[in-house]
């Protein structure tokens, strides 16, 4: 754990401010929810709270099949990072995604675009990408954006069409329901 040299006091009604500046690093809005835990030290640790992180080895396996089919790179993500990759670098798991991807699934939209398009969105924060083309949908939940859905190819002389995005969309509309049960 990494010390930040920030003391807050709690007040009367059992509150603790969390610093802007830790707010802003760890995308933190008003509304997100945290996950308490507490060890035998008697730390207090919060974490964001995923509901899409439940999903994690189910959403992996949906991933490897999704990927094999395709024969795209697939990536689905939630609302701060990715929590299933196939098809491509594993090294892309746990990573955050871009603020392009979070407004678009913030936004509910889908996308279908190729490098050169403004319409192309960064999967990962900070990082270039050798991809070429993508299509993302977002995955809906009781009504919330929880998460995306993302096939991406690297080859130039391939779009991405009707075919991919229906299957972005079957398997955005599959996880979506399956949180919900």
């Amino acid at each position: 754990m990494k010390a930040t040299g920030i003391v807050r006091r709690i007040d009367d009604l059992g509150r603790v401010v969390i610093p802007k500046e830790i707010r802003r690093t760890l995308r933190l809005r008003e509304g997100t929810p945290l996950e308490i835990f507490t060890d035998r030290e008697g730390e207090i640790i919060l974490k964001k709270y995923s509901p899409m992180a439940e999903l994690g080895s189910f959403a992996k396996q949906y991933a490897d099949s999704l990927a094999q089919v395709s024969g795209h790179m697939v990536c689905i993500t939630d609302r701060d990072q990715i929590i299933a990759v196939a098809g491509g670098k594993k090294e892309q798991l746990g990573k955050a995604i871009s603020k392009q991807l979070e407004q678009l699934i913030l936004n509910r939209e889908s996308v279908t675009a190729v490098r050169e398009d403004k319409k192309y969105v960064s999967i990962i924060a900070g990082e270039a990408e050798e991809y070429t083309c993508q299509v993302i949908y977002p995955i809906i939940c009781e009504g919330d954006a929880i998460g995306a859905v993302a096939l991406m190819g690297k080859d130039a002389r391939i779009k991405m069409g009707e075919v991919e995005q229906k299957l972005a969309a079957a398997a955005a509309g599959f996880l979506g329901r399956q949180m919900e049960s």
